[in-house]
């Protein structure tokens, strides 16, 4: 970009804000809802969680290395345009995946076949059980029994023999002449089989390389659901993981250079807006279909399409979208330095432990929060609109942030956010009917909204010039992708072995220990405080001379009046 270039700061901020209320909004289709469609399939609790956290650890890991090569090759527009057209295209492919059994995604449409959920009668030998309690399969519900025709062929022999000889004996002439053309057939089977079995020895390599498909043949099928799930969403998630990161960082690096970047954080406004805005109109919008749409299609579909259309709404903005490029920013030193800032401050560290915390209570409130509301009457647009609400709540919290920075200090309000959240899960294992979660979603405030106020404080104290980004980024990598990852695994194989109720009390009742062991460690833990250099440049530097040389004058003079006092008394001594 050239020197001599005007730049338009509103316009920059117009398609930056746009952008990021359209592409929230086209993840708010689908993403909240996910979990809700793979249990429509057929997937255990387990499954799903170890599919979503694999999700979220691909993110942790592609996003910076994706975001740095689109930066060192000047690539990236085509990685965002092709971002967004590759995730849409991979999301519309899962809908290909068939369930388990042609009559699991129709019997969610009705709320009283899921009467019975399938985590509260769970084997705990079993990983895949769950589900069989409400889809049985054609191969569970019969026995399995030999057919006739297929008896040993010695027991039809001795059996045949014995009827013979009993009742036909003139019958043995022809059986004789029978057992030698079998010898015959023998003697041809066994040349024969020698050939196939040199064939099978020349076609052992090209058989090698069929391993994993021939194994998903031998499993069942909710297994190799399972799998091809899990690729599917590998997939889509290594395709759609760097734009977040590229287009922010463009975006930045814009305002950047236009002595605008303080301006940058009011675009995350917009994206929550987004979000509420799309969860909300396809919970509403799925709420009005039947349970199957065209071509036996499931009404689920339509979050595909909508996320699929809705981005491809996003693409025009994507073009016009304000990047830059400044060579001089290593953001892998970057990374590395707010690394080193959190390790080296005892409050950076504890805000570090309850941000993990906080993603792995999240998790499984993202993951089963619906499945909790489905197994109460709940439908889509009850979903829709509690998860609206609580995205509608956590940026409002700005409008308070003023109020509560005077009641409480940045450590207090971390410790009201984790304790926010653990109120909200335990209200969660109490549900009674369609409508009985949208009073917990109000706390969204300050569980999340709060919370990540609290971090940003956290940040500025921490951090030194041109690093607070970097600090943030370490915040949100730990909360929302480690902690996410690690909460969705043990998030699944909690509701497996104990059911959704006892898994929402669990992570209520570790987020409230945290909480009382929180304002106690930063008590005892030491406070280092850094130099605002921010602040100093900012200050006038008429004011800062002025008053230095008040304090000087002040010092000489009070020094001055001193020795004359000493001169004076020794005067008078002398005298």
């Amino acid at each position: 970009m050239k020197r001599n270039r005007q730049i338009n700061v509103k316009r920059a901020l117009v398609l930056a804000g746009t952008f990021n209320f359209l592409y929230c909004c086209a993840r708010a289709c689908l993403l909240p809802f996910l979990t809700l469609y793979f249990r429509q399939l057929g997937l255990t609790p387990a499954m799903t969680g170890i599919v979503m956290g694999t999700k979220h650890l691909i993110t942790l890991v592609w996003s910076p290395v994706a975001s740095l090569l689109s930066k060192h090759y000047n690539k990236r527009r085509a990685v965002i345009n092709c971002s967004l057209v590759g995730s849409a295209a991979v999301a519309l492919v899962l809908l290909l995946i068939p369930p388990t059994d042609v009559h699991t995604q129709t019997s969610t449409c009705n709320m009283s076949d899921l009467s019975s959920a399938p985590t509260q009668s769970l084997d705990g030998n079993q990983l895949m059980g769950g589900v069989t309690a409400l889809v049985p399969h054609s191969d569970a519900s019969f026995p399995a029994q030999t057919p006739p025709d297929t008896q040993p062929a010695s027991a039809v022999t001795s059996k045949t023999h014995h009827d013979d000889d009993e009742t036909h004996p003139q019958h043995q002439t022809a059986n004789s002449a029978a057992a030698s053309v079998r010898n015959k057939r023998s003697n041809f089977k066994s040349g024969s089989g020698e050939q196939r079995r040199e064939k099978t020895m020349e076609e052992e390599k090209m058989e090698g390389y069929f391993d994993f498909l021939g194994s998903l043949k031998v499993m069942d099928t909710q297994h190799q659901l399972f799998f091809l799930i899990l690729i599917a969403v590998s997939v889509w998630e290594s395709v759609s993981a760097p734009l977040e990161w590229t287009a922010d960082d463009g975006l930045y690096e814009y305002l950047d250079y236009a002595d605008a970047s303080d301006r940058y954080t009011s675009t995350g406004v917009w994206g929550l807006l987004g979000a509420a805005f799309g969860v909300g109109g396809a919970g509403l919008l799925v709420s009005q279909l039947r349970c199957l749409i065209a071509d036996q299609t499931p009404r689920s579909a339509v979050h595909f399409y909508c996320y699929a259309g809705v981005a491809a709404l996003t693409l025009p903005l994507a073009t016009q979208l304000p990047l830059y490029l400044n060579k001089k920013r290593d953001r892998a030193n970057g990374l590395l330095k707010a690394m080193q800032l959190v390790r080296g401050s005892p409050h950076a560290l504890l805000c570090a432990v309850t941000t993990l915390l906080v993603g792995v209570a999240g998790s499984a409130v993202d993951n089963f929060l619906l499945w909790q509301m489905q197994d109460h009457g709940s439908s889509e647009l009850h979903m829709g609109l509690s998860l609206a609400l609580a995205l509608l709540s956590q940026a409002a919290f700005p409008l308070l942030a003023g109020r509560v920075s005077k009641l409480l200090s940045a450590g207090r309000v971390l410790v009201v956010g984790a304790a926010s959240l653990g109120l909200q899960c335990f209200y969660y294992s109490f549900l009674w009917g369609p409508w009985a979660a949208l009073p917990a979603q109000v706390l969204s405030c300050f569980s999340s909204g709060a919370l990540w106020w609290a971090v940003k404080v956290q940040c500025e104290d921490v951090a030194t010039v041109g690093a607070e980004r970097s600090v943030r980024r370490i915040y949100s990598a730990l909360s929302l992708h480690l902690g996410s990852g690690l909460g969705s695994f043990a998030g699944g194989f909690a509701v497996q072995r104990f059911g959704l109720m006892w898994m929402f009390r669990g992570a209520a009742v570790g987020l409230m220990l945290w909480c009382v062991c929180l304002p106690l460690l930063q008590w005892k833990a030491p406070r280092q405080r850094r130099i605002n250099y921010s602040r100093l440049l900012a200050a006038d530097t008429s004011e800062a001379s002025d008053s230095e040389s008040e304090q000087e004058r002040d010092w000489l003079d009070k020094a001055m009046e001193d020795d004359r006092g000493r001169k004076n008394h020794g005067r008078r001594t002398n005298y």
